[in-house]
């Protein structure tokens, strides 16, 4: 229920930010009802939490422990592959698996308008991250004859932009009610001084709480509840940028109930020391991970005896949770990371100022930050090759261009594999575009099933499933 103005500004007075209301007489009614519906969000608590931490910010980042040490990492095996995707694959038939998607970003960084998961990467038919996805969950529907509930936070930003793309794309096959939509979490930035910004007159200037406030957001909107009823107990999450990624894989689910762990990481060896990737370790009996920003130089470069990074390991954001452990961690008090940034502002005359250099402070809360509550945390390695590949720039590394050209690898392999010869360059690279449609197949072994007899290729190769 919105505030009132009086409830509104004995709030505000009480936290000190009772200059959100110092526009107030010249608003319009519809700009005051907008503000106080704006400020009945803002959570004081975790305000109070900015402030203190602003006031004791250390910009050198956190101090190295050195009894920090990598964290173990489960390689699977042929052996490991015959004996737990079975047991993933039960779990699948049973109903028992869910998956979250994070895609509140914009594609703003791409000279796109509008979702990231819109954007179009395939390389022949251009199909967009959010049909990939969901042709890759439709696949695992048919293939076990289940339902796998899909669900998408978004933002403030691009929710309703998200619902119209999925209604339009008639959910891309998959049953609407099984694809639920949810919002993360807002916060406001604080100035120096820990006062909130406003970039308008009867506007606060927010900003997304991080892919840690799925949690709460979970929670927030009935999603959490939303998973008891259905049944599901493992939860498979991931983010929207990644074509690549192998959602609710069989033998990762399978690992996950084997070792019964409250949370399973994903890790990929990384490109070389300097690659911005956070780090799975353990310290003091705990497994975390640690931003490649918090570690010394020294570390990220050292050796272990093989002569391969001492810190070899990465995530990549995708991980299988317990159901009962997100309950848990939702009423958990996560860490906050902070970062200077330029952020318009509103100066005393009303108007909008953008600054030309970071004059505010963002705060969020990252979902890896979970992990030391965990009872059980499983690292399991994956090939980079097959399942990472994300959308972030507009050109070079992790551009449009790589993404295309990694997934026509991916699906030239899964053609070789079945006997079929795929021009290569010298650099290895195909000379042909290969686009496989998820519902088509989404592994070697279903392509070499659905290969009509004397199959050849005479130029690009598009393999669409028409049902």
């Amino acid at each position: 229920m919105t505030l009132s103005y009086d409830d509104a500004k004995q709030a505000l007075q009480q936290n000190d930010q009772e200059h959100i209301l110092g526009f107030w007489d010249p608003l319009s009614e519809q700009e005051r009802e907008a503000l106080l519906e704006q400020i009945t969000t803002l959570d004081f608590d975790s305000i109070k939490r900015m402030k203190t931490m602003l006031a004791a910010r250390n910009e050198d980042g956190l101090p190295f422990d050195p009894e920090t040490k990598p964290a173990p990492v489960v390689e699977p095996t042929d052996a490991d592959l015959a004996e737990y995707c079975p047991l993933g694959e039960e779990q699948l038939r049973a109903g028992k698996v869910g998956v979250i998607l994070v895609a509140g970003g914009q594609g703003s960084r791409l000279g796109f308008d509008g979702p990231k998961g819109a954007y179009g990467v395939a390389p022949i038919t251009n199909a967009t991250l959010f049909e990939i996805h969901s042709r890759k969950i439709l696949n695992m529907e048919r293939r076990y004859n289940t339902t796998i509930p899909f669900y998408i936070m978004t933002s403030d930003v691009n929710d309703a932009a998200t619902r119209d793309f999925f209604t339009k794309h008639d959910y891309f096959g998959l049953d609407s009610a099984n694809v639920k939509f949810f919002t993360q979490g807002m916060w406001p930035v604080l100035d120096p001084d820990g006062r909130i910004i406003m970039d308008q007159p009867g506007h606060v200037f927010m900003s997304p709480d991080g892919h840690g406030g799925t949690v709460t957001a979970l929670q927030r909107t009935g999603m959490l509840a939303d998973m008891a009823t259905r049944g599901v107990e493992t939860l498979f999450f991931f983010q929207v940028d990644n074509p690549l990624v192998e959602i609710a894989d069989p033998l990762f689910i399978g690992l996950h109930a084997a070792n019964k762990a409250d949370i399973s990481i994903k890790v990929c060896a990384k490109r070389d020391a300097s690659e911005g990737l956070g780090i799975v370790a353990t310290c003091g009996g705990k497994c975390m991970i640690i931003e490649y920003s918090d570690m010394p130089d020294d570390q990220q470069e050292a050796l272990a005896e093989d002569g391969r990074l001492k810190f070899l390991y990465g995530s990549v954001a995708i991980h299988i949770f317990d159901r009962a452990f997100l309950e848990q961690e939702a009423a958990a008090a996560l860490p906050l990371h902070i970062a200077h940034k330029k952020v318009p502002f509103c100066a005393k005359d009303g108007s909008t100022v953008r600054p030309e250099e970071p004059n505010a402070y963002k705060f969020e809360k990252f979902i890896f930050d979970v992990i030391p509550d965990a009872a059980t945390a499983l690292n399991v390695s994956f090939d980079r090759a097959e399942e990472f590949s994300p959308l972030k720039n507009a050109e070079g590394n992790d551009s449009p261009e790589t993404v295309a050209r990694d997934l026509t690898l991916k699906h030239a392999r899964w053609l070789e594999a079945a006997g079929i010869a795929i021009p290569r360059d010298e650099d290895g690279l195909p000379t042909i575009k290969v686009e496989i449609d998820p519902c088509y197949a989404n592994s070697a072994e279903e392509v070499a099933k659905r290969l009509p007899d004397g199959f050849s290729i005479n130029g690009d190769v598009l393999l669409k499933d028409e049902e």
